[in-house]
């Protein structure tokens, strides 16, 4: 979309709030977890090679310049299904990348956007509390959903089959995958791993998923721990009595013995047996609609 566009749109959402284009204060991905989610449970991690693959960053055309992002694909992938991996508040690290690396094995091409960039370097961060306020609480939605396009719109260009789009998210990339599910109507599948579904909105983020249920266009596969300290259970069940009364295909499936970020396996917060089950549910999910 062009940068008057983008401009004109996002006003139109909120007509108080000055759009602020600084560029891009992160230009590479770096290696490693995001020092934020320290310290490493380095005996759960799981490991994925690349061989076979090509993985790595590239740089996404967006409205404003360049955006980076880590791209997983089979070696000479051709009409290769797209899936979109939106990360948690810490950013395109370690986890993420090896996220698109298990896709890519998979015959899938994944790409990773860093969509904190121009806000600063998610990475950087000891602190979640000062990683949310200066960095994480100034990435718009309207601008996230127009990035998340552009990958698209790179994607077909690069060996993908943009007719087979798929997006996943964790945390706040849950919320994001929702929310994307509304936005794109060409979207094929989308599953939301514990992304808060109610909260506060503010100008840069006016709606939450649970306000936009007439809106979603795909699927969406919502998983979530009933022991989550930041998500109420309360609002997990309206949100999938919600969808229900509009006659959704989407679901949702709780897991009662698990909390947040279940699916971390770099964090202390992991659990195999549900991480694995997620996962399962997740590619029969994509399957099951032609992703």
């Amino acid at each position: 979309m062009p940068q008057k566009l983008l401009e004109t749109e996002f006003s139109s959402l909120h007509p108080a709030t000055t759009f602020d284009r600084r560029g891009f204060l992160m230009t590479s991905l770096g290696a490693g977890f995001a020092l934020a989610a320290q310290p490493v449970m380095a005996q759960s991690v799981i490991t994925t090679d690349s061989d076979g693959l090509l993985a790595g960053e590239i740089k996404v055309p967006v409205s404003d310049g360049e955006m980076i992002a880590y791209r997983a694909a089979p070696k000479d992938a051709r009409n290769a299904p797209v899936v979109l991996v939106v990360s948690e508040i810490f950013g395109v690290h370690e986890h993420i990348a090896d996220v698109c690396r298990r896709f890519a094995k998979l015959g899938y091409l994944a790409i990773a956007p860093e969509l904190f960039a121009r806000y600063g370097n998610p990475r950087s961060y000891t602190s979640v509390p000062e990683l949310i306020a200066n960095v994480v609480s100034k990435a718009p939605d309207a601008v996230v959903m127009t990035d998340l396009d552009a990958c698209v719109a790179w994607a077909g260009k690069n060996g993908g089959n943009t007719s087979r789009l798929a997006i996943t998210g964790f945390c706040w990339g849950g919320r994001i995958s929702w929310l994307y599910a509304a936005h794109n109507p060409k979207l094929s599948a989308a599953v939301a791993w514990y992304g808060k579904v109610d909260g506060m909105p503010t100008a840069l983020q006016p709606a939450y998923p649970i306000d936009l249920v007439e809106k979603i266009k795909a699927p969406v596969l919502g998983l979530y721990g009933a022991k989550d300290q930041g998500i109420p259970l309360t609002d997990v069940e309206a949100m999938k009595l919600a969808l229900e009364k509009q006659g959704s295909k989407s679901q949702i499936y709780v897991y009662p013995g698990v909390g947040h970020a279940f699916h971390a396996d770099y964090r202390p917060s992991y659990s195999k047996a549900e991480a694995e089950d997620a996962w399962k549910r997740l590619l029969a999910w994509f399957k099951a609609n032609g992703v």
